[in-house]
């Protein structure tokens, strides 16, 4: 017969392989700092780069609607700000990182 004893004096087995790479909380944490780096961080840092360019490329003509939701006609390009056309006759004042996006003016055609 077995006695208890012998069988509280065996040792768990470890794993071995992937097992025990992935058993590891430091390899866990890893991966999960690379999940979050590919899902979170870099769609942002790519979003960014695209709003740089289209503010970058803005000319007069092109429709914009801003931060807050105004809708307008670039009047004037400045080197910090923009001038937006929103009625007949009224034109305000926005710095370039509140035009949230950017329409091409359509070209006339014959």
């Amino acid at each position: 017969m077995i006695s208890l004893l012998n069988i509280l004096a065996k040792a768990p087995a470890k794993p071995e392989g992937l097992a025990a790479i992935l058993g590891n909380p430091l390899v866990m944490m890893g991966l999960m700092v690379v999940m979050f780096y590919f899902l979170l961080i870099r769609p942002q840092q790519r979003q960014r780069k695209e709003q740089a360019a289209r503010i970058a490329a803005m000319k007069n003509g092109d429709k914009v609607v801003t931060t807050a939701g105004v809708h307008g006609i670039i009047h004037n390009v400045k080197e910090t700000t923009v001038m937006v056309k929103v009625a007949e006759g009224t034109v305000l004042e926005f710095d370039k990182p509140a035009i949230a996006s950017v329409t091409k003016k359509e070209a006339k055609s014959a």
